[in-house]
């Protein structure tokens, strides 16, 4: 079986350095704040060149709090990208904000074209992602929130230090979020998540908030909640974070032969790197026909694939009460039922690669 992804793969690479940095952790009993967190935090923050990072325990989280912070709630409108997963969304909802969704363009990110006619008096931030890998069109979208005195947040749940213009991801607007679930790039062993900002003042209430609203010990200046990278995942990250631009470059190297080895199937649509990006490939997507009947294929040939997303957020039942048409969101209801996710990650042999990409071809020439 060819696995989607193999975290064990990655772990075994590295065993001896995980365990010990575990064992570290354990031994002092540094499991919440601690010595680990403030040392991760600082490396992950001095490697994006951004004054602050705060860790918590999800990206969801850190889009939630962000928002919070930032004083985003009922009345205001948020504009995000139609096709990502829900964490983006329901963030802005959970604060008491209105979602507006744009439609992607053709490198899956949302369409700047399209955002400015989205812009109205209620509308008080825009939430970009920097979907499967690599940075839309950031530059046009900060000119845009400088135009429209919006405030920029920035999802980098799944582009790890990539970048646009030579400039890493996150640190284009006003605060930034990282997921540090397992399947990322930079991935704990468990829930984890941050939050960037070259603020102070808005650092300094975020941490506040994922502290019970305290900035120290039985002092609350404001109410807040529980959310706290732990240290056990934070000494993981830190390890981690020493082969991250490897990694990085072999999942790039793993996505180059993909497109060498596809580039002549017609029935597939290869992904597209966007002019001035490097693309991390978080996730290597293409658009198919006939895609359950090509995925279920592979599974028969012991090839896992994935698919990311299977309904775009504004069909999704949780937003009926909106009454989107499809006719709004062309590209992204389009996509939904073309996307596949291919295997890959920094371990995927040639080997494998190829075996992939000739079983694809098979199933077209049937």
């Amino acid at each position: 079986m060819i696995p989607f992804i193999d975290l064990d793969k990655q772990y075994i690479s590295i065993k001896k350095e995980i365990d010990n940095a575990i064992q570290n952790v354990i031994s002092q009993s540094a499991y919440i704040q601690g010595p680990f967190v403030k040392t991760f935090e600082e490396n992950f923050s001095e490697k994006l060149g951004i004054k602050h990072c705060i860790g918590v325990t999800s990206g969801t989280d850190a889009l939630t709090i962000t928002l919070k912070a930032l004083n985003i709630g009922i009345g205001d409108e948020v504009i995000t990208a139609a096709n990502t997963f829900i964490a983006t969304s329901e963030a802005i909802t959970i604060n008491g904000a209105k979602v507006i969704f744009v439609d992607n363009d053709e490198y899956f990110g949302i369409n700047t074209k399209l955002i400015e006619e989205k812009i109205n008096s209620k509308t008080k931030a825009i939430i970009p992602v920097h979907l499967y890998g690599q940075s839309v069109d950031i530059i046009k979208i900060q000119e845009i929130c400088r135009k429209y005195n919006l405030l920029l947040i920035e999802d980098c749940a799944q582009s790890h230090f990539a970048t646009y213009n030579n400039q890493y991801t996150g640190t284009f607007g006003d605060a930034a979020i990282y997921s540090f679930y397992p399947g990322k790039n930079l991935g704990a062993y468990g829930d984890g998540g941050a939050i960037i900002t070259n603020q102070d003042s808005l650092a300094h209430k975020i941490r506040m908030y994922c502290n019970h609203g305290s900035p120290e010990k039985h002092v609350h200046l404001i109410e807040g909640t529980n959310s706290r990278l732990d240290g056990i995942q934070a000494a993981i990250l830190s390890i981690k974070m020493k082969y991250i631009d490897v990694w990085n470059q072999k999942r790039f190297e793993a996505a180059a032969k993909y497109i060498k080895n596809l580039s002549k199937c017609n029935n597939i649509i290869l992904p597209q790197i966007r002019p001035l990006s490097s693309h991390v490939f978080h996730l290597f997507v293409i658009r198919c026909q006939n895609r359950e009947k090509l995925q279920k294929y592979l599974l028969e040939n012991n090839i896992q694939t994935g698919i990311h997303y299977a309904k775009a957020l504004p069909f999704l039942d949780c937003y009926q009460h909106y009454n989107h048409k499809t006719s709004e969101f062309p590209m992204a209801f389009k996509n939904q039922d073309e996307l596949l996710s291919l295997p890959i990650y920094p371990e995927i042999s040639d080997e494998q690669i190829e075996i992939i990409c000739n079983t694809i071809m098979k199933f077209y020439s049937l």
